[in-house]
């Protein structure tokens, strides 16, 4: 029997190889992410079935300052600038944050309001996860949402360590 190359070579392009592939390398990115960094290959996989990947344009907003918070991001690819205004309606960024970076990850405590917006500095890939989604994990898999809001309290704290040591220092 003869072997059609080229539709092997395409169903393994596209077909669920491509997809294999893809899940692979999600799973490779989001074990390089602090926040998840602790997680085993099967508990990286549950958290990636949560996982909202989203596309962002240039100068979209991600979210707004004073919107109630409802998840938190990564960036994938691409930048996001935190800007805040001033009192004359003008943008200053506040900083701006690459690949691996997160933010907004109080919206996984809570849905106070932002404390500032976030747009993407360029086309920027994202994923989100939604304080719900992790609720509903944390129910479902106690030993990942205990790792996972022992890793967030620790990157909080070690955020506000840092807020605090700046503030001295000017």
């Amino acid at each position: 029997m003869i072997k059609n190359t080229a539709t092997t070579m395409w169903s393994s392009l596209f077909g669920k190889n491509a997809r294999n592939r893809q899940k692979h390398d999600t799973l490779s990115f989001l074990s390089t992410v602090p926040l998840f960094s602790s997680l085993s290959k099967r508990e990286l996989k549950t958290i990636n079935s949560i996982a909202h990947q989203r596309t962002y344009l240039e100068e979209e907003f991600i979210f707004r300052k004073g919107q109630p918070g409802a998840a938190m991001f990564i960036v994938r690819s691409g930048s996001v600038n935190i800007v805040d205004q001033d009192d004359n309606n003008q943008a200053n960024v506040l900083t701006t944050l690459d690949d691996h970076c997160f933010f907004g990850e109080l919206a996984l405590l809570d849905d106070s309001p932002r404390s500032a917006s976030a747009v993407a500095a360029k086309t920027t890939e994202t994923f989100a996860f939604f304080r719900t989604d992790l609720e509903r994990l944390l129910t479902a898999f106690p030993q990942i949402g205990l790792k996972v809001y022992r890793s967030l309290s620790m990157i909080i704290g070690n955020r506000l360590k840092d807020t605090n040591e700046q503030l001295l220092n000017k």
